[in-house]
């Protein structure tokens, strides 16, 4: 697979200040690991542009985008809060807009052909960003927008979200669920932040809350009875992964005990149904994962199985 790794120095200089779980170092890591294990030459690497305005209009209110935009700190140490835990500084919201420039940048290389699919390392991450709010450490929903610019641009009728972050996207549910076109699956630790746990719905959503303490082998059960089925019947274009790694049980900020080969495991699974349904097409956006080890392992594994490398 001809496998494209999409990112910006930019990013690395958004920073929500001291201690904050959300820092630059999880990029750091994702790279280190990847040159550790000889996959970073192999990759295809893409420099992000900022999105365009169009593309954030097709998930986020206008309101919205004028409150991050016009909000943001334009020089010095001043960090602005747009939640309780979601700061910008100077540098954030050119790291937000190329962040979601990533996404819509892979959709168009492998609608047009020259990679197969695409691992964007980006931060900030996303998917907690609901149409008309941030929250989470998310400002605009990145795997949102990649979404929405696939079906519009490209005039798709199906494609499928696979969020396997330990925390639910709240934002993707909220920006989809009045669109049929969308399928989304996510798994997720029950209860924990943001505390959303709606019933699942056929051929739209598919939630598979996860008990406290669950392990990788049942989130796997859950995935081949729920997610699978759904995913099969939908038969989607193009899929699109929320690509989180707080789920490893080294991580602190959530209590699940998924391994780096779980990570594996679920891409390969992915894969297989993209290759029977969606021409290869994916678009994977990282989310979440802060032990650094553990995310670059993590990562490591995810990207590997994009590559199709054992």
């Amino acid at each position: 697979m001809r496998t494209a790794y999409i990112t910006h120095a930019d990013l690395i200089k958004h920073d929500m200040g001291e201690g904050h779980p959300e820092r630059a170092n999880r990029l750091n890591a994702i790279q280190d690991q990847l040159k550790l294990k000889q996959l970073w030459d192999l990759l295809e690497h893409i420099e992000a542009p900022d999105v365009e305005q169009a593309a954030l209009l097709r998930v986020h209110s206008q309101q919205h985008i004028d409150y991050i935009v016009n909000n943001a700190p334009r020089s010095g140490p001043m960090l602005f809060q747009t939640d309780s835990d979601t700061f910008m500084n100077e540098h954030s919201l050119s790291a937000a807009l190329k962040a979601a420039g990533a996404s819509t940048t892979a959709v168009d290389l492998i609608m047009n052909k020259p990679i197969d699919n695409a691992f964007c390392a980006v931060r900030p991450p996303g998917h907690h960003a609901e149409r008309s709010s941030s929250m989470g450490f998310c400002f605009f929903n990145n795997i949102a927008v990649a979404a929405a610019h696939a079906l519009d641009k490209y005039k798709l009728d199906r494609v499928a979200i696979v969020d396997f972050d330990a925390h639910q996207g709240n934002g993707t549910q909220n920006i989809f669920e009045a669109d049929d076109r969308v399928l989304y699956c996510s798994s997720y630790e029950h209860p924990l932040f943001p505390f959303s746990n709606h019933p699942s719905i056929p051929n739209k959503l598919i939630n598979t809350p996860l008990k406290p303490g669950s392990t990788g082998a049942e989130f796997r059960t859950q995935a081949q009875q729920h997610w699978f089925p759904a995913l099969h019947a939908f038969k989607p274009q193009f899929i699109f992964i929320s690509a989180g790694f707080d789920a490893h049980w080294e991580d602190d900020i959530a209590t699940l005990c998924f391994q780096d080969q779980d990570f594996a495991w679920i891409t390969q699974e992915i894969m297989a149904i993209a290759r029977h349904y969606s021409h290869n097409r994916i678009v994977s956006v990282l989310e979440g994962g802060y032990a650094l080890k553990a995310l670059g392992r993590s990562a490591e594994q995810h990207i590997r199985s994009l590559m199709e490398l054992s």
